[in-house]
């Protein structure tokens, strides 16, 4: 991956796995990600099972799998644009324009298929970038799409920052893949959850997405005829037999089912399920040519697959005890943005999910209406009756404000007044149709930038209450 490195400078790779932090190149992601948590007596649906298709199920690591791309410090930029000379689309920041990636990794290459997934780790500053149809045309790199992920965060996006990969889901590449690394490692499971698509007879209409899912293919409604949504777990029964597999490889996936379970991620033309291993790992099955045992063992597995619906507890990647977090931000700072005037005015900037305003003499203020952005995930939308605190952090003396006008009523229900750094304000979500609408507000004299959290209160935080 990346650079050559010079002999005795880095040790083996299985070494290196195995000393790595959660949130590095090796292990991505935070320990308590629902990549690297595991369920302690999973309740497995008997009705919802993964239905035969046209092709045989498979693991696959060629073509349209991915690659993990690693940079370095002293790797140098590089500018990504779209094809055809437009503009490179960023679903979060919902517009498209060229995107300078900091630390540009040499050998990068997009994966040979239609997808041409690529993504690329920077552990300097902690990001994973991730394309879809990445590709060098006449020296000069492009790609369809660009999303980015924080590389010691959950591996989901969340209701704010909704899209952070390339895969229909949201989620990097990466994120699930069984690492070059990890297949001749010595262990007897992958540690962590896997990462795998369905064909349209297996994938449900509506809902297209469940948590931790924050997005799913657009097509979902029109094509889709089956009954389990893109972001479910999937698992082998604890009964499952894996010493009657005849493939080792194929019993070390099936012993990580068992255990971490694997998120549908994607969908795929035809196949029943494919299970993604990185590009390079050699790991495909059947494969070619036909490895007749391993499709048997796949089959079986397919036969025993189940959505998980419910767990007795969670254990983080570290065996520790946690309850899944639900109560994530809700609120982008994404435009289109409402501005009075020919003045300056600020920009959303997606790496930092702020509002970013130029020195000006005066304050700058920008408005938007919330009601669409707030809805997009839909497991996520603000409720009636349940309580919610809005927190700002800003710099330069920037300012948010929120406001919840009834229906009808042309004047504010509820007004969070400025909120300056690390203010905040607790309100309960009206129960009548509402209209929120957020103001940033600038500093003055000085650049400065503005983002906000709102997030579902635990009980006992008091509501109406600005502290």
């Amino acid at each position: 991956m990346g650079r050559d490195e010079p002999a005795g400078k880095r040790p083996p790779a299985r070494q290196e796995a195995q000393i790595q932090a959660w949130g590095s190149a090796s292990k991505p992601f935070a320990a308590d990600s629902p990549w690297n948590s595991r369920p302690v007596d999973p309740v497995l649906d008997d009705n919802v099972g993964v239905p035969a298709a046209k092709y045989s199920p498979a693991v696959m690591a060629s073509k349209w799998s991915t690659r993990v791309f690693v940079s370095r410090a002293d790797d140098g930029s590089m500018t990504v644009s779209g094809p055809g000379g437009k503009g490179l689309w960023n679903p979060d920041a919902q517009e498209a324009g060229n995107v300078k990636i900091p630390h540009w990794p040499a050998g990068v290459q997009g994966a040979a298929g239609t997808d041409g997934h690529a993504d690329i780790v920077d552990p300097v500053l902690g990001i994973v970038h991730s394309f879809w149809q990445l590709r060098q045309e006449e020296g000069r790199w492009t790609a369809a799409q660009y999303a980015w992920s924080p590389l010691a965060g959950r591996g989901w996006g969340d209701p704010a920052h909704y899209f952070q990969g390339a895969r229909a889901t949201g989620v990097p590449a990466m994120a699930g893949l069984i690492r070059q690394h990890e297949v001749d490692d010595g262990a007897p499971l992958y540690r962590h959850a896997l990462a795998l698509s369905l064909a349209t007879n297996a994938l449900a209409p509506d809902p297209a997405y469940i948590y931790p899912a924050t997005s799913a293919d657009r097509e979902a409604r029109s094509v889709n005829t089956g009954r389990i949504p893109q972001g479910a777990l999937l698992m082998l029964p604890r009964g499952f037999d894996v010493r009657a597999l005849a493939d080792r490889r194929v019993r070390k996936i099936a012993e990580t089912l068992k255990t971490y379970g694997a998120y549908v991620v994607d969908r795929n033309d035809g196949t029943p399920f494919i299970v993604y291993a990185e590009t390079g790992s050699g790991l495909d099955l059947p494969g070619e040519p036909w490895n007749k045992e391993a499709a048997a063992d796949l089959e079986k597995i397919r036969e025993a697959l189940r959505q998980v619906t419910g767990a007795q507890a969670w254990l983080d990647g570290d065996g520790r005890r946690i309850v899944p977090d639900k109560d994530l931000n809700l609120l982008s700072l994404r435009g289109p943005w409402q501005h009075d005037g020919d003045g300056p005015h600020g920009w959303f900037d997606t790496w930092t999910q702020s509002v970013h305003f130029p020195a000006a003499p005066r304050p700058i203020v920008q408005k938007k209406d919330l009601q669409a952005s707030l809805t997009d995930v839909r497991w996520a939308a603000p409720r009636a009756g349940v309580r919610y605190r809005l927190k700002a952090v800003s710099t330069g003396g920037a300012r948010l404000r929120l406001t919840i006008d009834a229906a009808g009523e042309g004047k504010p229900r509820i007004d969070s007044g400025e909120l300056g750094n690390g203010e905040s304000f607790s309100f309960v979500w009206p129960g009548q149709a509402a209209a929120p609408r957020l103001y940033v507000i600038s500093g003055a004299g000085k650049p400065s930038s503005v983002r906000g959290e709102l997030r579902r209160q635990s009980d006992g935080d008091p509501a109406q209450a600005k502290r």
